[in-house]
């Protein structure tokens, strides 16, 4: 009776759920590869033995491979979602502008990160590789940059509908409740553009960000994302 209890608990059902979607295995795969690059880093500060960081090595290297073919394709999901943002009538011209900015920026991040797929595996080696890889992180900055800036202006507005608001009126009340839910939903996003950013700025040579802060930056981010999913899947 114990067993079936765990067997049909929601708990094990909403798990279930959620590794069964990409984005739910991807996140998980994200948090122990930047959570290994850290750890990596943290040993090798603290005098680990090769041995003792060989094994987080070897996870940030696998995990990040496995990642990068599970990304092949999913270009053309940010083109037509880049493709539906500029023909939307509804959205705020800068939402919409930078809505059609963050898509085509992650389309030509996924793309050119795409190419460089059969030089990772090493099927065939190629020496345009590492420009290719640049221009992919180029890319996804400009997405991130994008998505940055859509946040703080989204942050903005919601402060110019908050100061309309009247909180003694009964729709006044529930307004305040959905901005307050908006704004923190975008707060949670804005933490994690700014934690990702870290990655693109330092590896095209922006920023001289170490693999420690980079890591931990990026285990951040990634368990926004396992949070976001989660929640999606409920």
């Amino acid at each position: 009776m114990v067993a079936d209890a765990l067997v049909y608990h929601p708990s094990v059902a909403h798990y279930l759920k959620y590794l069964s979607t990409t984005i739910g295995r991807d996140k998980l795969l994200r948090t122990l590869q930047y959570f290994s690059r850290f750890y990596a880093w943290y040993l090798f500060r603290t005098n680990g033995t090769p041995a003792e960081i060989a094994p987080f090595e070897a996870i940030k290297k696998q995990f990040g491979l496995a990642r990068k073919l599970m990304r092949v394709g999913k270009n053309i999901e940010h083109f037509k979602a880049a493709a539906i943002a500029a023909d939307s009538k509804t959205l705020d011209p800068i939402v919409k502008y930078c809505a059609v900015g963050r898509q085509l920026g992650y389309a030509g991040y996924l793309t050119f990160d795409a190419v460089t797929v059969l030089d990772a595996l090493g099927v065939r080696k190629s020496e345009s590789t590492k420009r290719l890889q640049k221009e992919a992180y180029r890319c996804w900055m400009i997405g991130l940059l994008f998505s940055t800036m859509s946040g703080v202006y989204s942050l903005y507005n919601l402060r110019q509908q908050q100061a309309k608001v009247d909180k003694k009126d009964g729709e006044g009340v529930v307004a305040a409740k959905r901005i307050e839910k908006e704004r923190a939903a975008i707060n949670l996003q804005l933490l994690s553009d700014l934690c990702d950013l870290t990655v693109p700025t330092s590896a095209i040579g922006l920023t001289s960000f170490d693999d420690g802060f980079v890591g931990l930056a990026g285990t951040v981010s990634s368990l926004i994302g396992v949070y976001s999913q989660w929640k999606k899947t409920a």
